[in-house]
């Protein structure tokens, strides 16, 4: 399904889309206060941006800078070039050491790979630890945020979940019952882990480094009671200093959840005696976006998700209407990356407002980037031939004075005369479903201005 279908399926709600809609914006309006509390805000954003340019320039020798430290530190690095061989480098790790059993603190990069399917088919246990992960794990769903992966879900979606899997009271919704229940499930599983995955935030070439931020302190409990650390990082996580860190620290929280700073804030260096520490860097497209020139600043992105909260069609169509790991607007640029064909519908899942390049911590020209996918789909064909064609009469119309002029005149006449059943017939102009259209003016613009001309 295009995403328009998709969304049509989450718009059934209109209860949970507007719920959706506008708890996403209060994030975005704890994003707009943490900013604007920061004088040198717009500083750190063009720094963290030319880092980040700095660094994907000279992407080769960082990688191969990072690599030579991190062995210095006693950790083992290994390469994929896509999701297949991550998952086979993992579930060999796993096998390995004889575990069975392992805990995984929230990583897009192992979502993208669909890692836990892949360790669930071969005997694995796998629990995720952060708690928006372990209920849509608990429900078989996919994040719908990357910050906030169960956004999609109220209090009573998650009682219910919890009732089933957890053997709390039905019809329990209380907060803080729920999460001292997810508390009390997840310890015996932090426990029983002999195994931890983690993703990465950042990668600290200079150090060989990883950094791993949560609010919740999973990823140091995780890693710090089982034997083997598995870091999954995609490649371009990467900066080069130790000193560039605070710089990104302190946009990424602030653009995510309104936060000065996420509440830890850890660094993986070298493993503990008698303990292993691996690092998986993943390409999986990587490389092809970087070629991109149009298309390479997308690899700027720390995951921030301060553009789906401030997105107008993502915050009313909900994060699974994308079908992609990453949904929103910078998804949206990924994507098709990925596989050009299956998301050819997300680049034109958007308004070009250009909110979202203008809240991104890095500077990322999020809707430009928008604007020249649909270019490139529509040179190589993938647009469906009904927008083609409408688009190519539309551009006729358009590069047509008299004929632009005609068509507007006999369009206010007709919205003028005809009924109102027909000019606002579902089938026909899906548009006016949820929107009254506007009285028509009398006369158009230019003949305002002839006539504004003629009278001087």
């Amino acid at each position: 399904m295009s995403h328009s279908q998709r969304s049509d399926i989450f718009l059934l709600d209109a209860d949970r889309t507007t719920w959706h809609d506008e708890t996403l914006w209060f994030v975005r309006q704890k994003r707009d206060k943490a900013v604007y509390a920061l004088p040198e805000f717009q500083d750190l954003r063009e720094l963290a941006s030319q880092i980040k340019n700095h660094t994907l320039s000279k992407l080769d020798f960082y990688l191969a800078q990072f690599e030579e430290a991190a062995k210095r530190n006693g950790v083992q690095v290994h390469w994929a070039a896509d999701a297949a061989e991550h998952n086979s480098i993992v579930l060999g790790l796993i096998k390995k050491h004889g575990a069975t059993r392992v805990v995984k603190s929230k990583s897009m990069l192992t979502e993208e790979c669909h890692l836990n399917p892949h360790l669930i088919k071969n005997g694995i246990e796998v629990i995720d630890t952060d708690l928006g992960e372990r209920i849509i794990q608990m429900r078989e769903e996919a994040p719908s945020h990357v910050v906030l992966p169960a956004i999609h879900l109220k209090k009573e979606d998650v009682g219910d979940t919890f009732h089933i899997h957890l053997g709390t009271a039905k019809g329990n919704n209380d907060p803080q019952q729920l999460t001292e229940a997810a508390r009390q499930h997840l310890r015996e599983k932090f426990l029983a882990g002999e195994v931890a995955i983690s993703g990465v935030n950042f990668a600290i070439a200079e150090t060989g480094s990883v950094v791993v931020c949560t609010n919740e302190g999973n990823a140091d409990l995780g890693v710090n009671l089982a034997k083997v650390h598995i870091a999954c990082m995609g490649m371009e996580k990467l900066i080069p200093r130790l000193s560039d860190l605070s710089v990104f620290t302190r946009v990424l929280t602030r653009s995510a959840t309104g936060q000065p700073v996420t509440t830890y804030t850890s660094h993986f260096t070298k493993p503990a005696p008698g303990k292993e520490m691996h690092i998986v860097i993943v390409d999986n497209g990587r490389t092809k976006q970087l070629g991109r020139p149009d298309f390479r600043a997308s690899l700027k992105c720390i995951r921030c998700g301060a553009c789906m909260n401030t997105c107008p069609v993502y915050r009313r169509s909900g994060g699974h209407s994308y079908d992609f790991t990453i949904p929103g607007p910078i998804g949206a640029i990924l994507s098709p990356n990925i596989d050009m064909r299956k998301h050819a519908s997300l680049p034109f899942a958007s308004t070009l407002c250009g909110s979202c390049t203008d809240v991104c911590p890095v500077k990322i020209d999020i809707h430009t980037q928008l604007y020249k996918w649909r270019q490139v789909l529509a040179a190589e064909g993938e647009i469906p031939a009904s927008k083609k064609w409408s688009m190519r009469l539309l551009s006729s119309v358009l590069s047509r004075p008299g004929m632009y002029g005609l068509g507007g005149k006999v369009a206010r006449q007709g919205l003028r005369f005809l009924p109102h059943g027909l000019t606002h017939a579902k089938g026909y102009n899906p548009w006016a479903i949820a929107r009254e259209l506007p009285e028509p003016p009398k006369q158009s613009f230019r003949e305002w201005y002839a006539q504004q001309q003629k009278n001087s």
